[in-house]
This record gives structure tokens, C-alpha cells and sequence, in this order.
């Protein structure tokens, strides 16, 4: 397509972007119509897709960051021919595909954007798939805006980039001045911007990104530039022919105010169809798999359920060649060492980068791969967000949060995960597992490899009791009722350090007379409710204890599971209301109110309230 080409459907993007947001009575189209120009040129002369064929391992990727422009990406779509124009008139309306910002559920959407500051992120995991893992030629090519540069997920995307060097990835940052409520930061300063993205290792190249040619040489030289990333840095203007609304305050997020006027100063209708180039035939990676031999334990043995992790996994990553373990550089911590050393291939350090963790996980996942995540489970609360944003994507992503709870002991407050699982629970279709022992761990590390949507396993520090056999299963939703008798008055729920906990309670409350029954609530999410039934319908009353909050954990859960307006039994809820300090982890659990004589205490007291 030449430059004239290359100009008309600019305009045609601009056009239809403007139409979309009209049929819709809202959207984005000032955004769009300032990034027409640049996508036309990426269109046109140097994206790599086969749009009927979305899976084709050669296909380069193509994220909008700032995913309100998501107009341009549609009309993008109708010039590629993948987009009739009716259905580009769908835009933003119930049941239609063209959502208000992308979701995967168009077939050439790698993940869903539009919480700004994420698009790089993700972009970076594609990127660092193709060259690390897949090993294939795809370009990542990611639109960002220049408000979302204020975003501090942005910079650990520009950092981790270059230090990986990623030549695969290209930036194209629309700096079109204006934000929603005004100027953005810098304004059209692309040297502010440049000087910023050099210093982590990119090259930059700035360009107006209204002059085809410019812009076209820009992408050619982030093509040809090797070990390390491009940002092609355009100076735009929002609203971008037409005068009403051209590089004007308070038009961001709303229709133009009359479009038919809009359209014809940008010149009518185009109906061009651009004949994007093919990507180069090559085959996707194989994945063996082999036979799973899971790490054993004997009950009665003293194990860590974090050590259980990082063997597990080291075990799957040996049965499956698709495994890939990331880890926030604590990986000594989590134990997702004993994946490194076995796996180093396929073991992705992100530093203490938490948002950028979470991202390139779902970027890698994109691409076929099975990304399991690890941290310290409080400070996975920093990527609730893209934790939020990968379940929009229908992303699946194993996430281990360690070292959580007050159990962890003398590092104190800000160390301890105690809204973990209030958080992952929040997750729309997620999964929350919470092992009390190491066999136990393993299996569940085994059981989430293959479940769609965010799962989520916590584990703690210091070693514990192994109660189970190597051969018992464990599937996601169930428990074990690890106490229980025809005379049992009281049932005690827990999970993790507090079944040990409840165990010892029990053994107690027997002395005195009081039978107790004892849940181990693995799976929080789901939780097991016929299980919780049974117990109440026995007992009438029980006691729920949790090394977390009592907002949203495994209180909230079991309470939940007679939210169907069946009879509820009498509660009491154990949890960590406190804000705990230095202390050791018996002192910090009594503290707390959540140990064995804490159960016991509560236990009797409900039993004498209720007779």
C-alpha cells in the first residue's frame, strides 16, 4: 500500500472509529482517531497475521494498552477484513463481541485491556515467550498511551524488557497530550518520554505520528534493531481531523457531537481492504509429557507445605514439558528453586516486581504455556489487579502465595499474608486451596495444573505434621474430616496451621467430655458444603478458625455454604483481628486468638450456650 493508500485508511480508521462510538452513544473515538495513523501503517506494511487462522504459531501480536481506543482496534479489524460493518455497528451493545474495551472473546484478542498500565506488562510476557520459550520470529507490537505512562506497572515493564532484551518487542506510545481530564504529565515532551525509556535499556525513535513515511521507518528500524526493545515514541493529536474536537479539552470518552459532520471532513466513507502479510510458517514448540512422580512423605514427618510446593513442582515440570514457574525473587523462599535447578529453561525470574510477575505469566500463558506463579502471599496484593484483569482475560494461572499468616512468626505485620484469600476469593471463577501437610500440597500442586481460570494455593514457612498418606487424593472442592463420632456436639473448621491447631483443641475438649469434630477445609473455594451440612445437621454448632481476617476467608465460607436458606447453625469465628507484632509463631497464633487453647475456649463456651 503507498503513502496515499496509507493516508486513506488513516482516515477510514478514523472514520469508521468516530461511526462505532456514535451507534454506541459512547466510547473512545478522540483516542482512537489521534493512534489511526499509526495503526494504519502497522496494517498495512508490517503487521505478520493470518486472521483466519488466530492460532497460527507464527502470528504476531498486537495489544492496545490503552484499550478505551478499542474503536480503532475494531475498525482495525474491518479494514483486515475480519469485521463486517454491521458488526463493527454493534460496538459496546449487549451480547455484541466489540465490547467497550477488548476482551479475548474476539478470536484475534490475546487478553483484555483497559485498565490502563497493563498492555506493556503482558506485551513483555508475550515477547519474552516467543524468544525464550517458543523460540519463534513473532513481533509483539503493544499501542500504550501517554497518560498510562504515569503508571508505575509501566516502568517494571521498560525495566524487565530491556533487561531481558527483548528485540521481539515494540512500543508504540500515542502522545497525543491530552488525558481524560486534561494535559497529561510531559505533553507532547517526547524527549522527556525518550530519555526515560532509554535508561532502561530501549531504543527510541521518535516520529509524528501523523506522516505515514515517518512512521513506517520507525517500525522498519524497530524491526531491524537487535538485542533490545523499540519504542516508537509519536507525537499525535487527539481528535485528529476533525476541527470540533481536534487537540480539545473535555471531548475524552464521549461520541463526537455530530458525526455526520465528522465524517464528512474527514472525507466519507472508505471501504479499503488491506491484504495484511502472512506470518512465516513455522511449527509450534512440542510439550512431552511423561509419567507424574510426585514427592513423597511419611506421615508423622515434620514438612514444610512451601517445601512440598517447590518439589511438586519440580516433579509436574519433569511430567510436563508445557510447566513454566515464575517467581518474584524469593524463589529460595517459596521453594520454586527446586524448579530452577531442575528446569532452567523454563524457570522466569521477575524480581520483586509483583504486577509485572502476574503479566508476564499471562502473557506467557497466551501463548499455550502453563505458568505457575510464587511469592509471599502479601505481597501478591500489589497484582490484584492483573490478578483481576487475567480473569477478564479467561487467563489460567497458578498462583502460590507463601509465608502467609501470622504463623510465619518474628518478621511481623508486613510480612504476613492475612488478606490473601479474602482477595483470590474475589476472583471471579477462581480457586482457593489451602493445604495443612505436604502430601496433601503435592496433589493440590498436581489438581490446579489443569483447571482453567486463577487458582490459588497457600502455603506456610515452618514445617508441620504430615497427616496424610503419599496416596490419598485430593480433589478441588472436597475436605477431609479428620475427627469425628456418633456423639460429637461441637465441629471445628480449618485449614492450614489451624487443623493442626483444631486437632490439638479436640484432643482436649475429649478430656472433658466434649466430642468435637474436626474439618480440614482445604479447598476454600469451592468449599466443600455437603461436608459442612452433614456437620451441622450432627453437631449444630461449629467453630471456624483461620490464620487470615475475618473479612472474606474461610469464615465467609463456611458461612456461605448455608446462604441457600437452609437452617444455620450456631458459628463462632476464630481469626486474626489483632495487628500482630514480633513474637514467635506459638506466641503469635495465641496472640492472636486462633491456637489450640483459643479452640477449646471457644468450643465450650458455645456448647454450654447452647446446651
Amino acid at each position: 500500500m503507498d503513502l496515499e493508500h496509507l493516508r486513506e485508511l488513516g482516515q477510514q480508521l478514523r472514520v469508521d472509529a468516530v461511526r462505532a462510538a456514535d451507534a454506541a452513544g459512547s466510547g473512545h473515538p478522540t483516542s482512537s482517531m489521534s493512534a489511526a495513523d499509526l495503526m494504519a501503517v502497522l496494517l498495512a506494511r508490517h503487521l505478520r497475521y493470518d486472521f483466519g487462522d488466530p492460532a497460527h504459531p507464527g502470528n504476531d501480536h498486537l495489544i492496545f494498552s490503552k484499550g478505551h481506543a478499542s474503536p480503532l482496534l475494531y475498525a482495525l479489524f474491518k479494514a483486515a477484513g475480519a469485521v463486517g460493518d454491521d458488526e463493527l455497528l454493534t460496538f459496546r451493545q449487549q451480547g455484541s463481541r466489540l465490547e467497550g474495551h477488548p476482551t479475548p472473546r474476539l478470536p484475534w484478542v490475546d487478553v483484555a485491556t483497559g485498565s490502563l498500565g497493563q498492555g506493556l506488562p503482558v506485551g513483555a510476557g508475550l515477547a519474552l515467550a516467543g524468544k525464550r520459550l517458543d523460540r519463534l520470529p513473532y513481533r509483539t507490537w503493544v499501542l500504550c498511551g501517554d497518560s498510562e505512562l504515569a503508571e508505575g506497572s509501566m516502568w517494571e515493564a521498560f525495566e524487565y524488557a530491556g533487561h531481558e532484551g527483548l528485540d521481539q518487542l515494540t512500543a508504540i506510545v500515542d502522545v497525543n497530550r491530552l488525558g481524560q481530564r486534561g494535559p497529561t504529565r510531559h505533553e507532547w515532551d517526547l524527549d522527556a518520554y525518550a530519555a526515560r525509556i532509554r535508561a532502561f535499556g530501549w531504543h527510541t525513535v521518535e516520529v509524528d505520528g501523523h506522516d505515514p513515511a515517518a512512521v513506517d521507518a520507525a517500525y522498519t528500524e524497530a524491526r531491524e534493531t537487535t538485542g533490545r526493545p523499540t519504542a516508537v515514541i509519536a507525537r499525535t493529536v487527539k481528535g485528529q481531523g476533525v476541527s470540533a474536537v481536534r487537540d480539545r479539552e473535555g471531548a475524552h470518552g464521549k461520541p463526537l457531537p455530530d458525526a455526520a459532520e465528522a465524517v464528512a471532513e474527514l472525507g466519507g466513507r472508505r471501504d479499503l481492504l488491506v491484504d495484511v502479510q502472512p506470518p512465516p510458517e513455522v511449527r509450534a514448540p512440542e510439550h512431552p509429557r511423561a509419567d507424574l512422580a510426585l514427592p513423597v512423605y511419611e506421615p508423622g514427618d515434620e514438612v514444610a507445605t512451601r517445601d512440598a510446593y517447590g518439589q511438586a513442582l519440580a516433579a509436574l515440570g519433569t511430567a510436563r514439558g508445557d510447566v513454566v514457574a515464575l517467581d518474584g525473587e524469593v524463589s529460595d523462599s517459596t521453594r520454586a528453586k527446586f524448579f530452577a535447578e531442575e528446569h532452567p529453561e523454563r524457570f522466569i525470574e521477575c524480581y520483586i516486581a509483583e504486577q509485572q510477575l502476574v503479566a508476564t505469566a499471562t502473557g506467557v500463558q497466551a501463548r499455550g504455556w502453563t505458568p505457575y506463579v510464587s511469592t509471599f502471599g502479601a505481597f501478591l496484593t500489589r497484582a490484584h489487579d492483573f490478578l483481576r484483569m487475567a480473569a477478564v482475560s479467561g487467563a489460567k494461572l497458578a498462583v502460590a502465595g507463601s509465608h502467609a499468616g501470622v504463623a510465619i512468626g518474628e518478621d511481623g505485620p508486613s510480612q504476613m499474608g492475612l488478606e490473601d484469600l479474602a482477595m483470590f476469593r474475589s476472583v471471579h471463577e477462581s480457586t482457593v486451596l489451602h493445604p495443612c501437610d505436604a502430601n496433601q500440597t503435592a496433589r493440590l500442586v498436581s489438581a490446579v495444573c489443569d483447571r482453567p481460570g486463577i487458582s490459588y494455593l497457600r502455603t506456610s514457612r515452618d514445617a508441620f505434621p504430615v497427616l496424610y498418606g503419599p496416596d490419598e487424593p485430593f480433589a478441588v472442592g472436597g475436605s477431609r474430616v479428620l475427627r469425628s463420632s456418633g456423639e460429637d456436639r461441637v465441629t471445628l473448621a480449618g485449614a492450614g496451621v489451624t487443623v493442626h491447631e483444631a486437632l490439638i483443641a479436640a484432643d482436649r475438649l475429649a478430656e472433658e467430655g466434649i466430642a468435637a469434630r474436626v474439618i480440614d477445609c482445604y479447598s476454600v473455594k469451592p468449599v466443600d458444603a455437603d461436608t459442612l451440612h452433614r456437620a451441622a445437621e450432627d453437631t449444630g454448632r461449629i467453630v471456624t478458625v483461620e490464620d487470615h481476617r475475618p473479612e472474606g476467608g474461610l469464615g465467609d465460607a463456611v458461612l456461605e455454604a448455608f446462604a441457600d436458606g437452609r437452617p444455620v447453625p450456631r458459628v463462632v469465628r476464630l481469626a486474626v483481628r489483632t495487628m500482630p507484632d514480633s513474637a514467635t509463631a506459638a506466641q503469635q497464633l495465641a496472640a492472636a486468638g486462633i491456637d489450640a487453647e483459643a479452640i477449646v475456649a471457644a468450643a465450650r463456651r458455645l456448647v454450654s450456650a447452647t446446651g
